[in-house]
């Protein structure tokens, strides 16, 4: 018989083909002694520090686009999450809803992504799931991932920890994998090639942590990009943020595209990219370890945490003037993650 070149509704059920699907695409992949025996749940080792979980789903629409793909965004993604709340990631779960007709070599060659994106940030797939659904419920894949990492002692990130006269910085250019993904799907000519910051985050995050404990907070502005970020810590109102847009690191060809578009990229989302607050301090020689690193090269001081207007991110503009920036009303270009 000739093996199937297309996922059947079959292959989502106690059958066969579901078995199939399991052990001959996906566990080749991801084999390791806590997936090799496809277990209800991986039981793992104790962690010595503080343990740290996060989950997301990713719709991302095309599957494929300059600079990665569905699969390797799952990955980043989760241990993204992971790396800005100080964790060393270590475990991934991945759970795979496919609809009815996608091609098997569609599916392979995004969990070879997958595993090649988590074996070069060291952690492990050890446990999934796979779910198949009819033609027109899924546009092709969706995947959700969770993952499981370990704080280590003494690191403490919290919004509560951020100070008037903190400095906030970003690690490099905010909103590129936003702008790949609409340049991708809209089928927009931009020369060069516009490509996703798509990358995980963890080995600078950790430079980062160990750098000090003037270290306050990190994120990783994904979704409302960094609009979003700033505003979410001045919703309490206890404080304020200034950032200048002259100090906001951005590729030329980004900055082209994003004037012919008429698109903010504090607005877009990044995927290779964060958000810190530090102490005054700190700043310099946070800037200096982050530059040491292929993610971190472009990293800088935006601006500062104030005490007045309270509950608001004003940005100074690179015309001199200054104008509240709020998150964004609607999102610029949705299915991006």
């Amino acid at each position: 018989m000739k093996p199937e070149t297309t996922i059947t509704l079959e292959a989502g059920g106690g059958t066969r083909s579901g078995r199939d699907l399991v052990e001959k695409t996906v566990l080749p992949r991801f084999t390791n002694r806590f997936l090799r025996s496809l277990p209800d749940a991986a039981v793992l080792p104790p962690l010595p520090g503080r343990p740290a979980f996060t989950t997301d789903s990713f719709v991302v629409s095309p599957l494929f686009f300059p600079g990665g793909d569905i699969g390797k965004l799952a990955v980043c993604g989760t241990v993204n999450d992971l790396a800005v709340a100080g964790a060393r990631p270590l475990y991934l779960s991945c759970s795979l809803i496919i609809e009815e007709g996608l091609p098997v070599a569609v599916l392979e060659k995004v969990l070879a992504s997958m595993a090649r994106t988590a074996g070069r940030a060291g952690v492990l797939v050890v446990t999934g799931d796979s779910k198949v659904v009819e033609r027109g419920a899924a546009d092709g894949l969706y995947i959700n991932t969770a993952g499981i990492g370990e704080v280590p002692e003494g690191v403490e990130l919290s919004p509560d920890r951020i100070r008037e006269g903190d400095a906030v910085i970003v690690s490099g250019p905010p909103g590129e994998h936003g702008l790949a993904i609409l340049a991708a799907r809209e089928g927009l000519a931009i020369s060069p090639q516009l490509k996703s910051d798509c990358r995980p985050l963890h080995r600078l995050a950790g430079a980062m942590t160990a750098a000090g404990d003037g270290l306050r907070f990190m994120r990783d502005p994904t979704r409302g990009g960094l609009a979003a970020v700033l505003n979410e810590l001045v919703e309490g109102g206890g404080i304020g943020i200034e950032i200048e847009e002259k100090l906001i690191p951005l590729k030329g060809k980004h900055r082209a595209a994003l004037e012919i578009l008429g698109l903010d990229p504090l607005a877009l989302a990044g995927e290779g990219v964060l958000c810190a607050v530090a102490a005054p301090d700190l700043a310099g020689e946070l800037i200096e370890t982050m530059r040491k690193h292929p993610s971190g090269k472009r990293a800088r001081v935006i601006g500062r945490v104030t005490g007045s207007p309270r509950g608001e991110v004003i940005l100074e503009t690179a015309a001199g003037g200054r104008r509240i920036l709020d998150r964004p009303p609607a999102d610029p270009v949705p299915r991006i993650c």
